[in-house]
């Protein structure tokens, strides 16, 4: 069963991705931001991290940057609703931080499955 490490500010959000994802059989472990997710993260039994982009205390395109130097072949898929640049400026920078897939929020459940099964089989 894949480890997947949920990072979004958005209690809602991560609940609802938590509980999607368990219906599939993945364990899923939720962090609040980057700070806790950094602290949870185990590279040895994290399979995937799916990680916000915008959040308070320690956003996502510096979680990304410190998990890939933690993990350079940590499989990433990051989300984002915006911000003051809008989620495709920070999605685009996200894939440059080393994001395998990224998804503008809201987003399509079935689309979502599909990357996080493909990316897992990569």
């Amino acid at each position: 069963m894949a480890r997947i490490l949920v990072i979004d500010d958005d209690e809602q959000f991560r609940l609802m991705i938590k509980e999607f994802l368990q219906r599939f059989g993945y364990h899923v472990v939720e962090a609040r931001d980057g700070e806790e997710g950094i602290r949870l993260f185990d590279p040895s039994r994290t399979d995937l991290v799916i990680t916000d982009v915008v959040m308070p205390n320690k956003e996502g395109l510096e979680t990304i940057r410190e998990l890939k130097q933690k993990a350079p072949g940590l499989k990433i898929i990051a989300v984002s609703g915006g911000g003051r640049l809008g989620p495709e400026s920070y999605l685009t920078l996200a894939q440059k931080f080393g994001a395998s897939r990224v998804f503008s929020k809201p987003f399509d459940l079935k689309e979502f499955l599909e990357a996080v099964q493909e990316v897992l089989s990569a």
